[in-house]
């Protein structure tokens, strides 16, 4: 059985302070040991938090992310630091979507990635956003991402 490296991570098994920031935040990644190999790898945050930059109310999505690696495999806990580190962040739902996924992308260049980012309604109007890398390669199960979407009362 392939055992992954995890010399060069400065997070895992460590206290680590929360970042201040996405910015600040240290995303890792460790070799994928199954590297030629197709398969998904997938991340959900059903309490993502984030601040509207206008009112500095906070708001709350569900995301889901999905990818392929090619090389290398996201470290979850640095993951989780990085997700938490938008608590305090003020931007706008479509910025921390796609932000999230382009420093996933730069990190890892995974064969393919997306993110859905399902957004909980503020002032009556849920936003969701989508975006992921290209199409999906041929003979991998990708699952569908389970959210449901925003029904209200009806």
């Amino acid at each position: 059985m392939a055992k992954t490296d995890v010399s060069g991570l400065s997070q895992l098994g460590q206290a680590v302070a929360q970042p201040a920031s996405p910015e600040e935040a240290a995303l890792e990644k460790v070799p994928a040991s199954h590297a030629g190999t197709k398969y998904v790898v997938r991340f959900t945050a059903p309490e993502f938090t984030s601040l509207c930059p206008m009112t500095g109310q906070p708001d709350f999505a569900h995301i889901v992310i999905d990818y392929i690696p090619r090389d290398w495999l996201v470290e979850s806990k640095s993951l989780k630091l990085f997700l938490t580190s938008f608590r305090n962040h003020g931007a706008f739902h479509e910025d921390c979507t796609i932000d999230i996924a382009k420093r996933l992308v730069a990190l890892l260049d995974p064969e393919w990635l997306r993110i859905g980012a399902y957004w909980y309604p503020r002032g009556g109007i849920p936003i969701d956003v989508f975006w992921q890398t290209g199409p999906a390669p041929d003979g991998v199960w990708i699952p569908d991402q389970g959210v449901a979407p925003y029904r209200g009362r009806g």
